[in-house]
């Protein structure tokens, strides 16, 4: 699990790598974030190969949230990956 520290004010992009190893022959079809707990803002999301990425605002200062990646693969797998984000004052 990766983590990410972040200004409360700051935009920053995630991206997140699926190895070779879980695809196989497979391509990502299908990506979704989600953010836990609430506060951050999920403004822009997109798929390149094998790499999911998310671009997020916000968060509360003092907070650490799980940014969860849920991709489906195109031979119907699918699969869950999760970031920490903490958010302080830079």
């Amino acid at each position: 699990m990766s983590f990410y520290l972040k200004d409360p004010q700051s935009r920053v992009e995630c991206p997140m790598a699926w190895d070779a190893g879980l695809l196989g022959a497979a391509a990502i079809v299908g990506s979704g974030w989600t953010a836990e707990p609430a506060g951050l803002t999920i403004e822009d999301a997109g798929v390149g190969g094998a790499v999911t990425r998310v671009t997020i605002s916000g968060g509360q200062a003092g907070m650490v949230y799980r940014l969860a990646n849920r991709v489906t693969l195109s031979d119907g797998r699918s699969d869950v990956r999760s970031i920490l984000i903490r958010v302080e004052p830079r």
